[in-house]
């Protein structure tokens, strides 16, 4: 009886997010694909090799198939196999099993390492089969998916039909299920199922369909979008630190400023991060994440590295000064002030995305240096270049002036001060200075002139 019962509450049946009576097998051969096996990481092509030497079944998965036939170079060479997890770890010696909500395996090639994952399949009420539980919560997320199965359920378990072609390098053949070849041509984004279902499985769909179809020049097809904008509060259900993964993994992705743009579109924006809301609400804002973000997709598509710590500190940029103004409004000391605001608005960020600490160092200094690039005067500038975070502060600040938050003379100065000799360097100082000891000896000199001082100096004479 009692365990009836637990089976009927916590075993609840996913529906299928399509029969598997529609999915049909397609074959794509050589000749139409275009796809050679010596075009695979080497790494993942021997896993395949050795999968299939010892009796499974091995394909190369997911988005390095969908970018190969993109003509794209692929980040990630994944693996699906009908082994099972243990089974894997037995055949290869360097490898390890991972996951909780799904079982995977990492199999280790010198310095690299290959996700092998067994097909996945749909939940089941079979006493024998222990592993079949899948929890969801009241909205529909998939809380533990720890199911295996055949291969044609886990095609249709996919998230996206470009996502779900199977190749295999042996026979340099194409396996489709779902058209997802067809729609690739098409040039067309195709959630796998019935898109409400599916979003509410997984609310993180809604976001990877946005940046997948930025990154890979898609349209999302209409039924694919239509749900979107009324299951984006689900985005609040799901833990903190997977949105983080998203989040970065969109804003990495090269096509952060249309993915934020599309973000916007879609009513996705709101409770994310602060900077979607600023670009709505502050042309100021809007401008600065324009230009920020611009810069990180062009340096990321030359291949430079970026800085998670300084991109977070560029997006929180306006929620913190925001808070700062306020502060010094009502009468707080400025630099107090500022650092009671940079408390304030990671601590507010995190309940919503799980910006892992140990960014919390370049985003606060970055911050911290703000006011200092304002204030030119004796040694402050020669002792601010020697910070260890000044580059990213100094590129920080140069934003700020291109977004017109400051005066580009300010930036100018910098640059000049920057590439001057020390020689040069110490007149730009002297001259900095020297209108303000003007201003103070002409304040001096115009005193006399004002009758009701000249009473006073008397007076303090006269006693003298």
């Amino acid at each position: 009886m009692i365990r009836k019962f637990l089976r009927k509450v916590f075993s609840r049946k996913a529906p299928a997010a399509i029969s598997q009576s529609t999915a049909k097998l397609g074959t794509i051969p050589f000749k139409q694909h275009g796809i050679r096996r010596n075009q695979i990481n080497p790494c993942a092509l021997k896993i395949t090799t050795s999968l299939q030497q010892a009796g499974f079944s091995a394909y190369i998965v997911g988005g390095a198939a969908r970018d190969l036939l993109l003509g794209l170079t692929p980040k990630d060479f994944d693996v699906a196999t009908n082994a099972t997890p243990e089974q894997v770890h037995h055949i290869f010696r360097r490898s390890r099993i991972i996951g909780r909500r799904f079982r995977l395996v990492h199999v280790i090639c010198g310095a690299e390492t290959v996700e092998v994952s067994t097909f996945r399949g749909h939940s089941s009420t079979d006493d024998n089969n222990h592993s079949s539980i899948t929890l969801t919560d009241q909205h529909g997320r998939l809380l533990r998916d720890n199911v295996f199965g055949s291969q044609e359920e886990d095609a249709v378990r996919r998230d996206f039909t470009v996502n779900a072609l199977f190749y295999d390098p042996a026979k340099e053949e194409i396996l489709d299920y779902l058209n997802g070849y067809e729609d690739i041509k098409a040039k067309k984004l195709r959630v796998i199922g019935d898109p409400t279902q599916r979003y509410r499985e997984d609310p993180i769909r809604m976001l990877r369909a946005v940046r997948l179809a930025s990154k890979l020049d898609m349209q999302i097809e209409e039924e694919t979008a239509k749900p979107i904008g009324d299951l984006a509060p689900l985005l609040q259900n799901v833990p903190p630190s997977r949105l983080f993964d998203e989040m970065l993994k969109l804003l990495l992705s090269g096509y952060a400023l249309s993915c934020v743009v599309d973000l916007r579109a879609r009513g996705l924006h709101h409770g994310l991060l602060p900077m979607l809301d600023v670009i709505l609400e502050q042309p100021l804002g809007e401008r600065f994440i324009t230009i920020a973000l611009r810069d990180t997709d062009e340096r990321i598509k030359q291949n430079k590295p970026v800085s998670p710590g300084f991109l977070f500190a560029i997006l929180l940029w306006h929620e913190v000064l925001s808070s700062w103004n306020s502060l010094r409004a009502s009468g707080e000391k400025p630099m107090p002030a500022l650092f009671k605001a940079m408390d304030e608005i990671l601590s507010i960020q995190r309940k919503k995305l799980a910006i892992p600490r140990r960014f919390d160092a370049i985003i606060q200094e970055v911050w911290v240096m703000q006011p200092r690039f304002e204030d030119r005067t004796g040694r402050k500038p020669f002792r601010l270049i020697t910070h260890p975070r000044f580059r990213a502060a100094y590129d920080f600040m140069l934003l700020r002036c291109e977004s017109g938050e400051l005066s580009m003379e300010l930036g100018e100065w910098w640059k000049t001060f920057l590439s001057a000799e020390n020689e040069t360097r110490e007149k730009m100082l002297l001259k900095q200075s020297s209108p303000k000891k003007s201003k103070r000896r002409r304040s001096r000199k115009k005193a006399p002139s004002d009758p009701a001082l000249n009473v006073e100096n008397t007076i303090k004479n006269d006693n003298n």
